[in-house]
């Protein structure tokens, strides 16, 4: 294990860190708010006026800068893997919020852990950094797509707003491995697209969080966050695998997946919770 390597992986593990405790504040800074900020433009609004979020935001940006250094420096799927132990952080952070796992949902939390450790110890080296002007384009193309996938899905419950969130981290995290910098004209617009994917998944999270249970809401996010770019960095970013160890890399996959799906399903016990989902009948608009 080479030095980078190594500092990638405690730098992805820090980043989960602070991201599954940010989760829990995310969703105690959004549910005190006594009107819901659903639309992209309104929640803007209000957050820069709230210090809970704020403190929320500024936990997420020295997490992604850690985040950075995980991608740089970890092929994609493992950087997302590591990212992805801050699922078992907000499970264990969500009992302020009055919300209690029950043994199945301990149980998955183990499948996602034991799967992103398979996936640690199989992967190889990471693809080379590039930019390109169809890559500054599908990103962009990316986030209208996801903008209008926001707006048709006026009614869809909170775990599926978190998916689309997930794609959200997504679009940020590929193109933080994709633009090779920002001194061209085609890397400053692929490299626009971070900030925006991060600020559409934050408010797609945000509503999310607001309409189902922390840990419901984060597994399909994580899910998301982690399949996705692994599977565009192994396909079209040039991410290795160890010799052999592809049987270990799906393995781990699929694991932390199927977890991530108990855990998002009903059943999470909570009380004197404020997730109202029944009385939210509005969406996420992008206005």
């Amino acid at each position: 294990m080479s030095p980078g390597f190594a500092w990638g992986l405690i730098a992805g593990l820090a980043a989960a860190a602070l991201f599954g405790v940010a989760a829990v504040a995310q969703a105690h800074a959004i549910r005190r708010q006594p009107h819901r900020p659903h639309g992209l433009v309104e929640f803007v609004r209000v957050s820069v006026r709230d210090p809970w979020t704020l403190g929320v935001v500024v936990a997420y940006l020295l997490g992604f800068v850690l985040h950075v250094v995980a991608i740089w420096a970890l092929p994609l799927y493992l950087a997302q893997a590591t990212v992805a132990m801050s699922l078992p952080i907000t499970a264990v952070t969500s009992i302020v919020l009055h919300e209690h796992l029950r043994p199945a949902h301990w149980a998955a939390v183990g499948m996602v852990s034991f799967g992103l450790v398979l996936l640690s110890v199989s992967s190889g080296e990471p693809g080379e950094l590039f930019t390109s002007v169809w890559f500054a384009v599908a990103l962009w193309v990316g986030i209208a797509l996801l903008l209008l996938a926001a707006r048709v899905g006026v009614h869809w419950p909170g775990p599926v707003i978190a998916a689309l969130a997930g794609l959200g981290y997504t679009g940020s995290a590929v193109a933080v491995r994709g633009a090779e910098s920002a001194t061209n004209a085609v890397g400053i617009a692929a490299g626009l697209t971070v900030g925006v994917y991060g600020l559409i998944g934050f408010w797609l999270y945000s509503v999310a969080l607001d309409r189902t249970p922390v840990s419901a809401a984060s597994a399909p996010l994580i899910v998301i966050q982690t399949f996705m770019p692994s599977l565009i960095g192994v396909v079209l970013l040039g991410d290795g695998v160890r010799s052999g160890w592809w049987p270990g890399v799906l393995a781990g996959l699929v694991l932390s997946t199927l977890g991530a799906v108990l855990l998002s399903g009903d059943g999470i016990e909570s009380i004197d919770s404020p997730v109202t989902a029944a009385r939210d009948p509005e969406a996420p608009q992008a206005s």
